[in-house]
């Protein structure tokens, strides 16, 4: 695989911003063969709904200047739906339980939350951070913004924190502990 490729699955899987001395260390090449083949990717985005973006010491594919406004609409009618009891309950949990996968968040609920976890993290009112203990899936946390909204400085602050979230885990550990190789029964269909 050409280094361009390798640059781009790279960005691709951190889904974000990396530092190009780092890309540079994990290619295994110096600072003069990133950059031509930082030049070859962009030169093969240009045309395409993703673009290379540079910075004197960082890159990242965003989307392109000219597919910004298909993105603008399909974000903006993510956005102006409700959240609905389904948001709510998605909400409480992250809230409740500290960051959480996808999957820990279907098991407590029962049905597939992907639809409602990207509706509140286009809202601002969670984030997505990388599982430092598995690099396969991420962690859903609350942002500052949404404890800022709900007047509360800390978690510990949320109404009957501490008795919500102790009946959260022996929820969890009642059911089955929620473990490595302990899969969630198969959810159904988000309601």
């Amino acid at each position: 695989m050409d280094l361009a490729n390798r640059i781009e699955a790279l960005l691709f899987a951190e889904g974000g911003s990396l530092a190009k001395k780092k890309l540079a260390q994990i290619l295994e090449v110096d600072a003069a063969a990133l950059t031509a083949g930082l030049h070859d990717l962009a030169a093969r985005k240009e045309g395409t709904g993703l673009s290379l973006v540079e910075t004197h010491s960082e890159v990242t594919l965003a989307v392109s200047p000219d597919a910004a406004s298909t993105i603008e609409k399909a974000f903006e009618k993510e956005v102006g739906r409700e959240i609905g009891d389904a948001g709510l309950e998605v909400l409480a949990i992250i809230l409740y339980r500290g960051p959480s996968t996808r999957a820990q968040i279907d098991y407590i609920r029962g049905v597939n939350t992907s639809t409602t976890i990207r509706t509140l993290t286009a809202r601002g009112l969670v984030e997505r951070i990388p599982n430092p203990e598995d690099g396969r899936e991420y962690l859903y946390r609350p942002t500052t913004e949404l404890l800022a909204h709900l007047g509360v400085g800390k978690l510990d602050d949320l109404p009957e924190y501490g008795k919500i979230s102790s009946e959260l885990a022996t929820f969890e550990e009642s059911k089955g502990p929620f473990a490595e190789h302990n899969e969630p029964e198969q959810p159904t269909s988000e309601s």
